[in-house]
């Protein structure tokens, strides 16, 4: 536990700890505002996008590997 010699420090700190819990503040409504954008159904189907191109290209790919064969 921290000894402090004035109210001056006392009330430093005290000024100190308030930005910190400010600024987490803000970060925690950032965090917030991401994971919401991320939940957007766009969001959701560019993921699926992707996916279903990976898949689609591999089974176009083995289909021309067969007629190659």
């Amino acid at each position: 536990m921290k000894e402090y010699r004035s109210f001056t420090e006392i009330d430093r700190q005290l000024k100190i700890l308030n930005l910190q819990r400010e600024i987490d503040l803000e970060h925690f409504k950032l965090s917030l505002n991401r994971f919401r954008t991320d939940l957007y159904p766009t969001q959701l189907l560019g993921g699926f996008k992707g996916i279903i191109q990976k898949t689609v290209i591999t089974f176009i790919l083995q289909k021309l590997r067969k007629i190659r064969r």
